[in-house]
């Protein structure tokens, strides 16, 4: 933590990038044209498979070269061959394999994958084209199901002796819970402008992280990373989906650098749905075992997950080896090889499917044993952390569970629900938690004369409030009024950040802003004590504070002088300095944010529908740099697990491969009338062995854990048990 009084960090702080939100002055990728040098802007759309599986035996774009305005078709006949390297620079996010090419071979491997572009100088020119070009086929039938599709070696853990666990467990469940397949759906669709400038390429593209555009599209064109460029200030949401780079975005400089002018791409809601990755349906199958008292003494875990048969993504599904006092447990995960786009990390990404099932079986578990639910999980809160054996860093789920449970009522809970007309109502609860992630970062903050500051950093926005947060944590450091503090973000040729994804944003760029924006000050206070003008000349610069500017004697508040009289008496414009946080490669901690989250529902007895009447988490997520983001990001989260709860389902025709709801008429999300009361807590407190700004994270977490609370209370509610996800009307008549 910063050795200044902190006064930014804590207050709930507006956006400071809101009025150019809702004036729609933010500009995002698609908006980019003149006003960035992009003149002659062509348009280029997508041509989709419309198998799930085989070759392309011909391509026919004759009547699409034949629509006015159009430039060029691109196919794997007439693209020229990229160099694509390997995964060529260390910080890279792609999952093992064969990232899927733009345009150099014949194979199909999933149904939507694109196979040409039309690029043209007018939308609706190649839009048109595009739905001209006829492409012919030599079909395969495509490998679909969880069930049958082949599945690659398991990864596995274990500790103790499950299988005689089991056997000597009096009380044992054994039960598959199934999880579909999610999309993001965020309100911004996936979009990229790119242009060429010699042998230099500049983009504006959405995406959770610029480094990662500029090193996929370096390594696809054979260029150095230096001749990339990559801007993405404002993001409309992403979930995840943007935490990568995807075909499309190659397959746009592809047709930039063909046609030898600026390309605009932006895909279709549904092409959303093959185009960017998902969260992966699962097949989660939980035994556990344990005694009359409640204490889990074995817990198995069986979970074959999607994968492309291209890449290999695989979420991380620990939660279990870690969240209970378990002495036995084996965990075994498959990925079936599917004829799908590959997955990616969509919010809560791993842990809020291990939730999921966990939570739900524990529930089932408390139900057999005639124990509240909420007693079974106290009864089993481990003192260290089980998979590893260290101490916690900081673990306060009791201290949550009482929170959520007097916010929620849960002192009026029943066994069997109880009743409110025709409704029946129940209340169900879960935890959940979520690693704190750290990665390397770097930041840059200049002083001007003014006494305003300018921080940068390459990281990104997608929602919960970085140009904020970060400008409060910069503003402490500096001893600034946030107003004097602005913060910039979203382009790659800043100082380096990891993706805005994990929950590792503040934890890492947070830290990295503190210590630059530590050592400019400190840069400044040894200027005035080393300056024989300064009223500060001969303190002890460790004893210097800086106040809304005004540096002075700790214990002498009177005798100072401003940033701005320092420089200017120096004949200085400004201070600068580029300063940068590692995290220690080891911790001797177990660093988590936990969740506890309480929900109440109401089930129509007549039609099945379930509305969700209220819901509550608390959070123990370390120090919280602004409320007001922080409960943002709770009820976006929150609100999430509504979806993945009830409404959230890809469908897939099983024939071809083909999503039968890929759009927002038939894919539901939670609107406005699904949203019920939500209360959000945070602990109040910190966690100095996480970073050194004691923060945990909390964009993964608020989501962790709501999905399996709203299920425990659908059995509450209605004594009957859905072991499928989203729980659908039909499940409950």
């Amino acid at each position: 933590m910063s050795s200044q009084y902190p006064s930014a960090v804590g207050a709930p702080r507006p956006r400071a990038d809101g009025r150019l939100k809702v004036t729609g002055q933010a500009r995002y990728a698609a908006d980019h044209g003149p006003d960035d040098g992009v003149h002659d802007l062509t348009h280029a759309v997508l041509v989709d498979a419309t198998v799930g599986r085989g070759r392309i035996t011909a391509i026919d774009t004759r009547a699409a070269l034949a629509v006015p305005d159009v430039l060029t078709v691109i196919h794997h006949r007439n693209a020229p061959r990229l160099t694509y390297r390997d995964n060529p620079f260390p910080d890279s996010i792609n999952p093992p394999g064969e990232r899927l090419r733009a345009f150099q071979d014949d194979r199909v491997r999933f149904f939507g994958q694109p196979v040409a572009v039309v690029v043209a100088t007018t939308l609706e020119a190649a839009q048109h084209a595009a739905r001209l070009v006829e492409v012919t086929y030599d079909a395969e039938p495509p490998a679909l199901d969880l069930a049958t599709a082949p599945v690659d070696e398991p990864v596995e853990y274990s500790r103790g002796d499950v299988r005689d666990a089991l056997a000597a467990a009096p009380v044992r469940l054994d039960a598959t819970y199934r999880m579909a397949r999610n999309h993001h759906n965020a309100m911004e669709p996936h979009a990229i402008v790119a242009r060429w400038d010699g042998d230099r390429l500049t983009v504006w593209e959405k995406t959770q992280w610029v480094t990662d555009p500029r090193n996929e599209l370096a390594a696809a064109f054979g260029i150095p990373q230096g001749a990339v460029r990559c801007y993405s200030r404002f993001v409309g949401g992403a979930f995840g989906n943007g935490g990568r780079t995807w075909v499309h975005s190659v397959a746009a400089a592809l047709a930039a650098r063909e046609v030898g002018r600026p390309v605009k791409l932006v895909l279709t809601r549904r092409q959303l749905f093959f185009g960017v990755g998902f969260r992966p349906a699962y097949d989660y199958r939980v035994g556990m075992g344990s005694d009359r008292d409640g204490r889990v003494t074995a817990l198995v875990h069986d979970i074959v997950g999607e994968t492309s048969t291209y890449e290999r993504h695989e979420d991380d599904l620990a939660l279990a080896r870690m969240l209970y006092d378990v002495p036995a447990v084996r965990q075994e995960v498959r990925l079936a090889r599917l004829n799908v786009n590959t997955p990616t990390w969509m919010r809560g990404p791993g842990w809020s499917t291990a939730a999921n099932a966990l939570e739900m079986s524990l529930d089932e578990l408390a139900h057999e044993l005639g124990l509240d639910p909420l007693e079974l999980r106290m009864r089993n809160e481990p003192a260290d952390d089980p998979s590893t054996g260290q101490p916690f860093s900081t673990r306060r789920l009791r201290e949550c569970y009482a929170a959520g449970a007097r916010e929620i009522g849960w002192h009026r809970r029943r066994p069997d629900g109880t009743r409110d007309g025709d409704w029946l109502v129940g209340l169900g609860m879960a935890a959940g938690a979520y690693p704190t992630e750290r990665a390397p970062a770097q930041a840059h903050v200049r002083l001007d004369a003014g006494g305003t500051a300018v921080v940068r950093s390459a990281t990104s926005d997608i929602g919960p409030g970085t140009t904020t947060s970060m400008a409060q944590v910069a503003a402490d450091a500096l001893g600034l009024a946030p107003w004097a503090v602005e913060f910039r973000l979203g382009d790659s040729a800043m100082p380096p950040a990891p993706v805005q994804a994990l929950a590792w944003t503040m934890a890492s760029v947070g830290s990295a802003v503190q210590s630059a924006c530590g050592d400019l000050r400190r840069t400044a206070v040894e200027l005035a004590t080393g300056d024989e003008r300064s009223p500060l000349y001969g303190e002890d610069p460790a004893a210097v504070v800086v106040r809304r500017g005004w540096m002075h004697p700790r214990d002498d508040p009177r005798r100072g002088e401003t940033y701005q009289q320092l420089l200017t008496r120096n004949g200085r414009t400004h201070l600068e300095v580029t300063g940068g946080y590692e995290p220690p490669e080891e911790s001797a901690f177990s660093m988590y944010a936990y969740s506890a989250i309480f929900a109440e529902v109401g089930v129509d007895s007549r039609l099945g529908m379930v509305r969700v009447r209220r819901l509550v988490g608390v959070f123990d997520a370390g120090r919280i740099v602004n409320p007001m983001l922080a409960e943002s990001q709770a009820f976006g989260g929150m609100t999430g697990g509504i979806g993945q709860a009830l409404l959230e389902r890809t469908v897939t025709d099983t024939r071809d491969g083909r999503i039968v709801n890929a759009g927002l008429v038939d894919y539901l999300v939670p609107v406005s009338a699904d949203v019920p009361e939500i209360r959000a807590i945070y602990l109040d407190g910190s966690d100095a062995e996480a970073n050194p700004i004691r923060v945990k994270g909390l964009g993964e977490v608020v989501q962790v854990g709501v999905a399996p609370a709203i299920a425990n209370a659908v059995f509450n509610a209605t004594g009957r048990r859905v072991r499928e996800l989203p729980i659908a009307p039909e499940h409950l008549l």
